[in-house]
């Protein structure tokens, strides 16, 4: 859950007739190509530091060119998360871990020059994340203060709040954080193999010592009380910091082959809450994740020594089949994934890309999964994830595109700064803090179009209001993205999968 982005203002609009005219029949087709595309480019618009010359998202500009300053350090670069200007470690890390994991599962299926875009995303990010962990024994992980930053309604390219950086040095803590950087990098070090093998060997070492960082100093980072009120409530570890080891010793086992990776996942499970069988799966909670990662090693190379992971998987994908006894997630009345909370989305996104990861680990070795009172297959799982998938480009109770930019009917009003304010090219003039108010209460819809972004969706009724106060519905996130390039390269592929 997203907690970051209140702006305290009083809200002067309230839409009663939401999205006048829109069609409330579903449409039966889908431009899964476009929403591929479109989901790469949104990275663009979330860009910090020194824009390249070939910057797609024009309305954007430089901005955090002096990050790191205040200790000599250049934190240049990254992806601020969400609609604010604060460069968050942790869900950062996250992100990258499932744009590089889209590419390594379905980047033989993307179109060439998507391909390279995907990994200039991934690498706009790993840029960043190994100037984090460059210094021994010491990881940076955060920029911006959040509390100052939400006060403010300001373009990224015109930011005058403090750029505090947060950093944790050993043997104070940062499990989650370091070993999350750790998954981000081992699979990135995969995802450019074969194109840069350099760059892969970089990000590979970086990813084996982060880990070492993660292992050695045991602890939640946001239990650190030098850094805990700029993290919490925004990006603070609610679920602990071991399931982060474990997917982070998963992650450097899958791009190294190295067995004592593997040891790490067999023996520590059971101490690190492997069994736990939570049914979740975003940038606070990996079990999920990890027990569909976990589960190729079983499925395709035998190792029945990590079976308990793929007995996790198993059930948390009974527990996703509507007709299964053991089915127990929420749906919305339009047939949404839903979990109570914020940015509500990130669920369908993520959940999807494991059904669809799970549902290539079956099908490669003609496996199904027991539901006790019905078998599923790999053509059950992926329907489920079009379902989600075609919901949220438009074929809801609302008629509406969930995705910025695809279809003709989408979020005008997002919770986004950048967005929302006039740009540096049409609007040179300094914009201060407060300064901003007036577009942020303003009804009109947002100057610039951040396409392919995801907002955080509509409520358990399936209702939208398209309000930019409602950031928990109106907010977009990287990782709530991030997954879905995975999942679109897929059904791009795949528009009609059996």
């Amino acid at each position: 859950m997203k907690l970051s982005s209140l702006f305290h203002q009083p809200f002067l609009f309230i839409s009663l007739i939401i999205f006048p005219g829109f069609p409330l029949v579903h449409s039966s087709y889908h431009d899964y190509s476009d929403a591929l595309s479109k989901s790469i480019l949104f990275f663009e618009g979330q860009r910090s530091g020194f824009l390249p010359q070939n910057q797609r998202m024009g309305w954007r500009a430089n901005s955090g060119l002096s990050d790191g300053w205040m200790y000599n350090t250049d934190l240049t670069g990254g992806y601020y998360d969400a609609g604010d200007n604060v460069k968050f470690g942790f869900p950062m890390a996250f992100t990258t871990t499932m744009l590089a994991w889209s590419v390594i599962e379905f980047g033989d299926l993307m179109p060439p020059n998507e391909l390279r875009n995907a990994l200039v995303a991934i690498r706009w990010a790993t840029d960043y994340l190994l100037k984090t962990v460059s210094q021994p024994n010491r990881i940076f992980v955060q920029v911006g203060d959040p509390n100052i930053d939400h006060s403010c309604w300001e373009r990224p390219e015109d930011m005058d709040t403090a750029r505090t950086v947060y950093a944790v040095d050993a043997p104070n803590p940062a499990s989650d954080v370091a070993a999350e950087t750790a998954a981000a990098l081992a699979a990135s070090s995969m995802a450019f193999r074969s194109v840069d093998p350099g760059y892969a060997e970089t990000l590979l070492r970086n990813a084996v010592q982060s880990f070492q960082f993660a292992d050695n100093f045991r602890g939640a980072y946001s239990d650190n009380s030098n850094i805990r009120d700029g993290v919490c409530p925004f990006y603070c570890d609610f679920s602990g910091y071991q399931d982060e080891l474990l997917w982070g010793a998963a992650w450097l086992r899958r791009a190294s082959q190295d067995d004592s990776y593997l040891n790490y996942i067999e023996n520590n499970g059971k101490t690190l809450g492997a069994d736990d069988n939570v049914n979740e799966f975003g940038w606070d909670n990996k079990h999920a994740g990890l027990n569909v990662l976990v589960s190729k090693e079983v499925l395709e190379g035998n190792m029945y020594s990590l079976q308990s992971y793929k007995a996790s998987a198993d059930s948390f994908m009974c527990t996703l089949t509507p007709d299964s006894s053991s089915s127990h997630i929420e749906y919305t009345p339009g047939g949404l994934i839903y979990k109570p909370g914020g940015s509500n989305l990130q669920h369908a996104t993520t959940i999807s890309f494991l059904l669809l990861v799970y549902a290539n680990y079956l099908a490669r070795t003609s496996q199904t999964v027991n539901c006790g009172n019905l078998m599923v297959g790999p053509g059950s799982l992926r329907m489920q994830a079009k379902k989600q998938v075609d919901y949220i480009l438009g074929d809801n109770p609302m008629g509406l595109s969930y995705m910025v930019g695809y279809s003709n009917y989408f979020p005008q009003r997002i919770h986004h700064r950048g967005s929302s304010l006039p740009s540096v090219k049409d609007h040179p003039a300094f914009i201060a803090c407060k300064e901003g108010s007036i577009y942020f209460n303003s009804t009109n819809p947002n100057p610039n179009v951040l396409v392919g972004a995801i907002v955080g969706g509509p409520g358990e009724d399936d209702v939208y209001g398209d309000d930019r106060v409602d950031f928990r519905k109106s907010e977009p996130t990287t990782y709530i993205n991030a997954p879905f390039v995975g999942v679109l390269a897929y059904f791009a592929a795949n528009p009609n999968p059996s």
